[in-house]
């Protein structure tokens, strides 16, 4: 979320962030977002019975706001059916790998146990089915010999800031074309 933030107040990245919202009340990105000057807000997940319940309120703040994408950024659950088609051809996330390859969780690892020689991170759109919307960019890295889970994941983060920015210019820029 820094990454993206940080990217428009730079003027590399041509949008107007309208709010930061995360379902856990102690995300740093709150925090860093309000000293920033950008509207917050929490929807504590653990404060519904259902998550139908919690993703129809989320998604009732997020209209609130009016935006042209929702951008996840560190969200961390499931969403509903509801919810990912409510956003549909809006909702945009980061996946850890080179889609459609590993999708889920502990994809370093599996990228490694599996002998890839190129592993990486990619923004797609986001669908009822787990990591499996239509890819907007990928950026890509070397598996070395001497890598783990650990080091494979830090390069991989590093792309991840550049190409979260990056992908959002890029359905920005077409949506003006």
């Amino acid at each position: 979320m820094r990454s993206i933030l940080d990217a428009a107040k730079a003027g590399s990245l041509d949008v107007d962030i309208s709010a930061v919202i995360s379902n856990r009340p102690d995300a740093a990105g709150l925090t860093f977002a309000a000293g920033e000057g950008i509207a917050t807000a929490v929807i504590d997940h653990k404060q519904f019975d259902s998550r139908e319940q919690f993703d129809e309120a989320l998604a009732a703040k997020i209209d609130d706001y009016q935006p042209d994408f929702v951008i996840l950024a560190g969200f961390m659950r499931i969403l509903t059916e509801g919810f990912v088609n409510h956003f549909a051809g809006r909702l945009i996330n980061i996946h850890p790998s080179l889609l459609p390859k590993f999708k889920g969780l502990h994809t370093h690892q599996r990228a490694i146990d599996a002998g890839e020689a190129e592993h990486g991170a990619s923004v797609h759109f986001v669908t009822a089915e787990l990591d499996d919307g239509p890819v907007i960019l990928q950026a890509s890295v070397p598996v070395l010999a001497n890598d783990n889970a650990d080091t494979l994941a830090a390069r991989v983060l590093e792309q991840e800031h550049l190409l979260y920015p990056a992908a959002i210019q890029k359905l920005v820029s077409q949506q003006t074309e």
